[in-house]
């Protein structure tokens, strides 16, 4: 593959992000929906490519048809489908850097309740995926016993998760797993805005929702994804001199050697695993780099909050290289879906989309108000989003929900993804999962899973749960 070819096919996913924007800022259906403009260009992609505009031309002329493998030359599919497992890397990498970690007694006490909803949700989807799977999707539909995971992957992984996995389920024998997992995080992102703001209208008529007002309303412009001229600001702040070095060259090589050293952890892992119990039971040589990337980011950042006293590492510029590798994984992981493992899969599709659903709207509606003392349904939404689609997802049924920040749910939201996000959602769970279960069934992981569930279920409701509001606000405070 030349260096020419990968430009130019970088380029031509820079002009779909853009169409895309566009599409978003003219559709009053994409506005009220909140999609983003990554997931419309990344449809966009995908019907213009072989599974759709190439399927139409061969049936109509044959396989020699003009546009028959689409509008998209095989290079570009080529080099766009392996943008996801690069691109996953620099998104993990960043989610701590440039942020000051909090002190832990305060961090834990704001989040605790947060935490004990997350992981209710993110274990359900595998206590539920691996039943359908043990019970149904595996003597039924002769299905793989991966399947079990893809609740999990789909939904509170996101798209990056899912893409990111690939390799991973191409070398357990399983490769459709990653289509129908990008599938369903397609149905997450969409109904988890969709539900979302559906629950929110439900929770202001219903005065479960305690801030926002029933008349409230999102402007056009944040529907259209737009600042006013009067509201715009600096994407971020220019922290070194750019005589001596361009700000975002000396942030993406701090992302880099984040990068680099969840890499060195991995292959040391995989190394001490190789010497000691590889013939046992291989893990590690199945985690795929994304989840280490991560700690890499964490541990950098540790020796940046205690040596760095001029403030070089910069929160928002770290936000805009995860936003830009995002947007790119996005388009490209939709544009090289296989509509055809889907298609031959739709049971298997249609019992995990609505399976996972029912979990996640379940837990929020029946058991968020019974483990969250205060504002339950202002920071019980951003779980609830996180759990249908990917962290920007609650973050904006958060922002829907609590326009003011008159509530501490952005901030116990973040909080708890400091002890979140190293295991569910494309962290260390997320990746062991597959080979734990391609090596030992799906019945040891649906009983550690389902202890897990118990136990977050306990803390929750009789732990957190019980705290009067006073009293919750009294241990914050006290942190």
């Amino acid at each position: 593959m030349s260096a020419e070819v990968v430009g130019l096919s970088l380029l031509v996913l820079g002009v779909v992000l853009l169409v895309a924007k566009f599409i978003r800022i003219r559709s009053r259906t994409a506005q009220k929906l909140f999609l983003p403009s990554s997931i419309i260009g990344g449809f966009l992609a995908l019907v213009l490519g072989p599974g759709v505009v190439g399927a139409i031309a061969r049936a109509i002329g044959g396989e020699g048809a003009p546009l028959a493998g689409g509008a998209w030359p095989e290079e570009f599919l080529e080099v766009w489908s392996s943008l996801p497992g690069l691109l996953i890397s620099v998104v993990f990498a960043t989610l701590f850097l440039g942020e000051r970690i909090p002190k832990a007694r305060q961090a834990a006490e704001l989040a605790g309740p947060q935490l004990a909803l997350g992981v209710t949700m993110a274990s359900g989807q595998y206590v539920i995926g691996l039943l359908l799977a043990v019970l149904v999707l595996v003597p039924l539909l002769g299905q793989s016993p991966l399947v079990g995971a893809l609740i999990e992957v789909g939904f509170e992984g996101g798209h990056g998760t899912a893409a990111g996995l690939g390799s991973t389920f191409e070398e357990l024998g399983f490769p459709e797993g990653q289509d129908l997992a990008l599938g369903l995080a397609t149905i997450g992102v969409v109904s988890g805005v969709v539900v979302g703001i559906a629950l929110i209208n439900w929770g202001v008529r219903t005065g479960r929702a305690e801030v926002l007002e029933a008349d409230a309303k999102t402007s056009l412009a944040e529907q259209r994804g737009l600042y006013e001229k009067d509201e715009q600001k600096p994407a971020a702040m220019l922290t070194v001199r750019t005589a001596s070095v361009e700000p975002l060259a000396i942030h993406f090589a701090v992302v880099a050697v984040a990068v680099l050293v969840g890499l060195a952890v991995l292959e040391g892992l995989q190394a001490l695993e190789a010497a000691l119990w590889a013939d046992t039971i291989e893990l590690f040589a199945y985690v795929p780099l994304f989840p280490l990337a991560m700690i890499g980011g964490v541990l950098v950042q540790k020796l940046v909050d205690r040596y760095d006293t001029t403030g070089i590492v910069d929160r928002q510029m770290m936000l805009r290289i995860q936003g830009i590798a995002l947007d790119l994984l996005i388009i490209s992981a939709l544009a090289t879906l296989s509509l055809q493992a889907i298609a031959s899969n739709w049971v298997t599709f249609l019992l995990l989309a609505v399976a996972g659903l029912a979990w996640n709207i379940g837990v929020f509606v029946f058991l968020a108000r019974r483990m969250i003392p205060r504002f339950w349904f202002e920071r019980g939404v951003g779980d609830l989003g996180q759990s249908l689609g990917v962290t920007a997802t609650g973050l904006i049924l958060i922002r829907v929900a609590d326009p003011h920040a008159a509530t501490p749910a952005m901030e116990a939201f973040g909080y708890k993804q400091l002890a979140f996000e190293p295991f569910f959602g494309g962290g260390l769970v997320t990746a062991a999962a597959l080979p734990l279960i391609a090596q030992l069934g799906p019945v040891p992981l649906l009983v550690v899973m389902s202890l897990l569930l118990v136990v977050s279920v306990g803390l929750g409701v009789g732990v957190f749960g019980r705290r009067t509001p006073a009293e919750e606000r009294a241990r914050v405070a006290d942190g």
